[in-house]
């Protein structure tokens, strides 16, 4: 869904976990390399050893592992092997001209900060109470959302699916109606290199342990898995058998739901998956809404990640008009002497396809007819009532969804292969 309804996850340690801290011990104990030194270059560009070392802490502060040298250590090679990818992708950005605005960037964070219940600036406070400095996540965030519009540019209009693909798209979900269809996440571990081929299978056998101590599992994808899928904090979606390496295929039939798969070697690297819940297609019920919404849109932005007086007057004065809305009609009405900036009427709601899940379990037990709490996002902020509810069985997505599914395997084939061809004609050192 787009605007309110449509927030990916793409990062974040907002809280660590409060399980275990243990981690597997390392192969021996090492001073964590914290000095400047160099790590790689990456076509003249220099990554340091303190680069890598910041990135690292964040990782394990997002696992909930304690940033001790050998855990650094042990996460070094791995965290480097992000680091030259992520290198790769901002020169490519800059080559291409690929402007990020910092309103994306917050824009991005504020979509994390709703998905996690934070207040407008909650994310950078938690970051900075946890030691893990600012910068480094928004860097990533930067570089996140710049190659996604390099891919866009390079893909151009070819992107967009022509109705013939919605038509080959439709015949093929129709013909599975009946089967079973697995809903997973993944992290996914790339190995370019038969080098690299121990230390990922060690960093995976490492976050497995985590994640099966209680870390949250999209928030590790969206730190670290270099499949597509890290931006929506590895949720693949609805999958069937068929759609997947076969190896993985064959470990996602012995699993129950919610268990975490091991390490599983796949093409190009090593993929960890975990089963969310399976149903049979056609056969299982849905929840549908009619959703009404406000959107009130502040006359200056959020800067500094924090909510200034002239955003909580304008939060104050749109909610006390809010407030007066007691029927559908009457949001609608709001929405529109605030300019219709958003739409008021985002058409029928798939209650299970709602991002992110803090969202979705607002609209799961707002009565119907009753203004939901303010959402406040960087831009502006917004209010949304249910007008009706229905169970409805379970058919073909609608076209929107169905040509979502098609840009989104195009662009991680692009993406793929990109990166295969930038890793080969660049000039890579490392140390």
């Amino acid at each position: 869904m787009k605007f309110l309804l449509r927030a990916a996850l793409l990062a974040t340690v907002c809280a660590t976990p409060a399980f275990a801290q243990n981690a597997a011990p390392a192969p021996a104990p090492m001073q964590a390399p914290d000095s400047a030194g160099m790590t790689a270059v990456v076509n003249g560009q220099v990554i340091t050893t303190q680069d890598v070392s910041a990135r690292a802490r964040l990782l394990a502060l997002s696992l909930g592992m304690q940033p001790t040298p050998d855990v650094i250590q042990r996460l070094f090679p791995q965290v480097t092997k992000q680091l030259i990818d992520e290198t790769l992708q901002q020169q490519e950005i800059d080559k291409l001209g690929i402007n990020v605005s910092t309103q994306d960037v917050a824009d991005a964070i504020s979509h994390i900060e709703q998905g996690n219940g934070l207040p407008a600036g909650g994310l950078q406070a938690k970051l900075e109470a946890a030691g893990v400095p600012y910068a480094t996540l928004l860097a990533q965030l930067r570089t996140s959302i710049g190659w996604q519009q390099v891919l866009h540019k390079v893909l151009g209009p070819g992107l967009t699916p022509t109705p013939g693909d919605l038509a080959a798209q439709k015949t093929a979900l129709q013909a599975s109606l009946g089967a079973t269809r697995y809903h997973l996440a993944e992290i996914f571990i790339p190995v370019t290199d038969p080098s690299d081929e121990t230390p990922a299978q060690n960093f995976a056998n490492t976050v497995i342990a985590q994640l099966r101590q209680g870390a949250p599992f999209p928030i590790v994808a969206a730190q670290f898995s270099q499949a597509q899928t890290a931006l929506s904090g590895g949720d693949l979606g609805f999958v069937q058998l068929n759609q997947l390496d076969p190896a993985v295929a064959a470990t996602v039939q012995q699993m129950p739901v919610g268990a975490i798969s091991n390490p599983i070697r796949v093409p190009g690297g090593y993929d960890v998956v975990q089963l969310l819940e399976k149903h049979d297609i056609g056969n299982q019920m849905q929840t549908i809404l009619d959703i009404r919404q406000a959107y009130g849109q502040y006359p200056q932005p959020v800067t500094g990640g924090q909510l200034g007086q002239v955003q909580i007057n304008f939060i104050t004065q749109f909610m006390a008009k809010a407030q007066k809305a007691n029927s559908c009609d009457a949001v609608q009405a709001l929405n529109a002497s605030y300019g219709n900036i958003q739409p008021a009427s985002p058409g029928p709601v798939n209650l299970a396809t709602v991002t992110p899940p803090a969202f979705q379990q607002v609209l799961a037990q707002l009565p119907l007819n009753t203004l939901s709490r303010p959402l406040v996002q960087a831009t502006g902020v917004s209010v949304v009532m249910i007008c009706s509810r229905s169970q409805e069985k379970a058919q073909l997505p609608p076209d929107d969804q169905i040509a979502n599914m098609i840009v989104d395997r195009r662009v991680e084939l692009e993406s793929e292969q990109m990166m295969d061809q930038l890793r080969h004609r660049s000039v890579i050192l490392q140390d």
